[in-house]
């Protein structure tokens, strides 16, 4: 079966082998944690290009899982997957309210900043990380930007985020392009 990938967004990460059976430690990006094993199936973006993959069995181990994919019976076999990340498509995903995101729906859009009346293009998010108390964009230049500087924006809507327009895929930021 081929997959776009367009249509795939990232959810978890397998970061290792577990043990010697075929089992693999699971990282989930999914809030709650366990929503990750509610999605069927898992596609693993490998060097080799997109699998689709099932899991039988999880259980939840430290702060991630484990997990056993059907047919991966070994340690070595397992060892294929490791450093994969695990995609689901898209139309899987719950709706959400006016206003709120996906970190896939933010990634890439060009971000411009309306500081002291002036709108300039600060360069495009390219990725977006978790800090505790907000999430913070970070904001690569590109080849149209004010100048060649990575900044980081902290994600808070009306503060620093004044719209988002997933349409023309642009968000505005009131941020001073100095830092």
């Amino acid at each position: 079966m081929s997959v776009e990938s367009s249509n795939l967004v990232n959810v978890g990460r397998i970061t290792a082998v577990y043990g010697v059976k075929g089992w693999v430690k699971v990282h989930s990006y999914t809030e709650p944690q366990e929503n990750l094993f509610e999605y069927h199936p898992w596609f693993l973006k490998t060097k080799h290009g997109v699998k689709k993959i099932e899991i039988d069995d999880a259980r939840p181990h430290g702060d991630a899982f484990v997990a056993h994919i059907v047919g991966v019976d070994d340690r070595d076999l397992a060892l294929q997957y490791t450093a994969a990340d695990i995609a689901i498509e898209r139309n899987l995903l719950p709706e959400l309210d006016d206003g709120e995101y996906y970190w896939s729906q933010l990634e890439g859009l060009v971000v411009f900043t309306q500081f002291d009346g002036k709108r300039q293009r600060l360069g495009a998010i390219s990725k977006i990380m978790e800090t505790g108390a907000n999430d913070v964009l970070v904001v690569a230049a590109d080849a149209e930007s004010i100048d060649k500087r990575e900044r980081l924006i902290p994600y808070v809507p009306e503060q620093f985020v004044l719209s988002v327009d997933l349409d023309t895929g642009e968000m505005l930021v009131d941020w001073d392009p100095e830092f």
